[in-house]
């Protein structure tokens, strides 16, 4: 089984500025392949993971240049945020989805949108099937074909109410000061999405827990609930388009 790299914080020896950075890099490079191998569990076959990870690894060198230890964050945190951002802000730079496949979350997104809006609760997938004008396998083949698109990161689902550009370290909790999430106005938005996950079904709110938190892999979610992986990705492609509908919805976005 696939698990997190262990959790190696930083020593009094590590130099943030100075000739350890190379020695601190090394150190911190296995982060960047888990990270690079998640993103790319989720992307088309065609995406080189290689390339994520060199990507990934400019995303570990900004992190070590920008690190700041007194702010009491610590270092794997921080540096798992700026590799994951990375990584992302390079594949959408590269717009390797499919316009077909964007149409067709949007679609799906607009369905549960209008649907669990009206309904204020989940609905079934033959419900959602029959809203769309699709035959149950043709919505089952139309979620599969958006798997690729279920990333979600801050960058996401953040407002877009400037332009500015903003700081991952920013949005990390230093317990030093007021928890940045509420001194930038993103208290709101956590409770937002929070109060998304709660409201999904209880399968797909378990196969995000076990996803996102507890870090397992699609095959081993399927192994603890005693599903095929195929159905696992089911689920979280599904929990993925209700949490983006239910955010879009909420911060009042359209494609």
């Amino acid at each position: 089984m696939q698990r997190a790299p262990a959790r190696v914080e930083p020593s009094q020896a590590d130099n943030w500025s100075g000739a350890n950075r190379d020695e601190i890099i090394l150190k911190y490079a296995p982060l960047v392949k888990f990270v690079a191998n998640r993103i790319a569990m989720r992307l088309p076959p065609g995406v080189d993971q290689d390339d994520l990870i060199q990507v990934g690894i400019l995303g570990l060198i900004d992190a070590v240049a920008k690190f700041e230890p007194e702010r009491g964050i610590k270092f794997q945190t921080y540096a798992e945020f700026r590799i994951r951002g990375a990584i992302l802000d390079e594949l959408r730079a590269l717009d390797w989805v499919p316009r077909t496949v964007r149409h067709a979350a949007t679609q799906l997104e607009e369905a549960y949108q209008d649907l669990e809006g009206k309904q204020g609760s989940p609905v079934d997938d033959e419900v959602v099937a029959t809203h769309m004008g699709l035959s149950l396998q043709e919505y089952y083949d139309q979620l599969e074909s958006v798997r690729s698109l279920s990333i979600i990161s801050f960058e996401d689902l953040r407002p877009a109410v400037d332009n500015e550009e903003w700081d991952a370290l920013e949005m990390l909790e230093d317990p030093s000061v007021e928890d940045p999430l509420e001194a930038m106005g993103l208290e709101q938005m956590r409770q937002a999405l929070g109060a998304a996950i709660g409201s999904l079904p209880e399968k797909e709110r378990l196969v995000v827990t076990l996803y996102y938190f507890e870090e397992l892999t699609m095959s081993e979610i399927g192994h603890v609930l005693g599903l095929t992986e195929s159905r696992i990705s089911q689920l979280h492609s599904k929990a993925t388009l209700r949490i983006r509908a239910r955010m879009k919805k909420y911060f009042g976005r359209k494609e």
